[in-house]
């Protein structure tokens, strides 16, 4: 069962797990399961997406009951309407703790044109641990708070990526040194990229809506065990 973090006759919100694919596509590859499926059998009736995760990416997922609702939705986002939260642990302590991202990108296709691209990051906490890796004989790493304000495709991946910390877990712009360490040390098998909270208006009401999705287990357990903890915004 998918966990459903709000529901009406307007829309519904599910906290998308890691690994599980939206929708289908040519991204997916072999995927058996699709979010999207699974939603309408526990529901019932047509849904339709209002905006997409990575499939390696967890959070918050906005679902609209009809297309008018979804294309209401479609154009907050078109707008930058709505305000994403999300955390991530990356790889390193950056500097400065609190910046701008501001780097064009290309769409899906690696060789397309690049469009502007902007994600403010926030660090919120730090930990080194005492495994040798390379050169090093301590690690670094750093959970930080990403806010994108455009919506390219792996938007915040590559641009953690651009700067030097890439996200942990991260197969295609991440260290696969360092994911190694975090499954063999950590038992963690997943990105750890997830779309905390997510501000926008209801296309309904125009009431503000602010939904918030918690970690799985293997994130929360991760973040216990560096001794951090999630803010308080």
């Amino acid at each position: 069962m998918l966990d459903i973090l709000y529901q009406d006759d307007a829309l519904i919100a599910v906290n998308k797990p890691a690994g599980l694919a939206v929708h289908r596509s040519k991204m997916v590859g072999n995927a058996e399961e699709f979010l999207i499926d699974l939603l309408r059998e526990q529901v019932g009736g047509i849904t339709y997406l209002a905006h997409r995760l990575d499939r390696a990416t967890s959070g918050v997922l906005l679902v609209a009951r009809s297309s008018e609702i979804a294309a209401a939705l479609g154009e907050q986002f078109m707008g930058r309407d709505v305000h994403k939260q999300y955390l991530a642990v990356v790889r390193g302590w950056p500097e400065p703790e609190e910046a701008l991202i501001d780097y064009a990108l290309p769409g899906s296709r690696d060789n397309g044109p690049r469009r502007e691209a902007r994600t403010g990051y926030r660090r919120l906490a730090t930990v080194e641990v005492p495994i040798e890796l390379g050169r090093y004989p301590q690690q670094r790493y750093a959970m930080v708070l990403a806010e994108p304000q455009t919506g390219r495709f792996r938007q915040i991946r590559k641009h953690m990526a651009h700067i030097h910390h890439p996200i942990i877990g991260d197969c295609q712009h991440g260290r696969s040194d360092h994911n190694r360490l975090y499954k063999q040390y950590f038992r963690c098998h997943r990105m750890l990229l997830h779309a905390w909270r997510l501000s926008f208006a209801h296309p309904l009401s125009g009431e503000p809506m602010r939904l918030e999705a918690p970690l799985d287990a293997a994130y929360q357990g991760l973040l216990e065990r560096f001794g951090w903890d999630l803010p308080a915004l």
